[in-house]
């Protein structure tokens, strides 16, 4: 079972937004998913509530109200982490995943707290002992504003603790495809093709990464 973690200790990063994306994009591939929300606030399983019956399916799993299962012949299991995350419930919540993807958006307070936040989480025994790989995403990017260049100079910029670069691996920009399709219980991937073409070709770096060995553990 392959599993991907969509982690930020901040709020408003667009976790949800990724995590149900990642997880459309594999069901309509013919993957077995499940969706586990781990946020309270319930956003995951409120968005599947409105997935409509005839969509891929993907199953939903209540993560926020206790211990979490998952059927066995499942092949990915997305989860929609919470926010602050930090000290042992962090590494605790690390260790779901072979994979975390950490969505950040464009703003001086969003740069800070994913600073401080990146660097609690390389910190990670099983960052550090490569257990699980991490890649960051550029999210809610505005193209033509100078705070997407600045975010990209700090996603670019990161290292792990070991010097090696934490990959940057795409991103995503501003759009109302996301806010319609969410609406609807959709993905991007599930939109008019000659609406969301542009968008989804701003994944593909994403899911290239998400398919390739680099993203997983050794």
């Amino acid at each position: 079972m392959r599993s991907i973690l969509v982690l930020n200790s901040k709020g408003g990063s667009g976790k949800t937004t990724l995590a149900t994306n990642i997880a459309v994009y594999y069901a309509t591939r013919g993957k077995k998913v499940a969706l586990v929300d781990l946020d309270t606030q319930g956003s995951s399983t409120d968005w599947l509530a409105e997935r409509p019956e005839h969509r891929a399916p993907i199953t939903g799993v209540a993560g926020f109200e206790g211990r979490v299962r998952v059927s066995g012949d499942t092949d990915y299991t997305i989860f929609d982490a919470p926010a602050a995350l930090h000290g042992r419930t962090l590494s605790e919540m690390v260790r779901r995943a072979q994979t975390i993807v950490i969505p950040v958006v464009p703003s001086p307070i969003d740069l800070r707290a994913a600073a401080r936040f990146i660097d609690e989480l390389i910190g990670t025994a099983r960052v550090v002992n490569r257990q699980v790989r991490v890649a960051t995403v550029a999210n809610r990017v505005r193209e033509y504003s100078p705070s997407r260049w600045e975010l990209e100079d700090f996603l670019d910029s990161l290292k792990l603790s070991d010097g090696r670069k934490l990959p940057f691996v795409a991103y995503l920009r501003q759009s109302q495809n996301y806010a319609r399709a969410a609406e609807r219980g959709l993905g991007i991937w599930e939109g008019t093709p000659s609406m969301v073409y542009y968008d989804l070709e701003l994944w593909e770096p994403l899911i290239r990464w998400l398919n390739s060995k680099r993203s997983l553990p050794e």
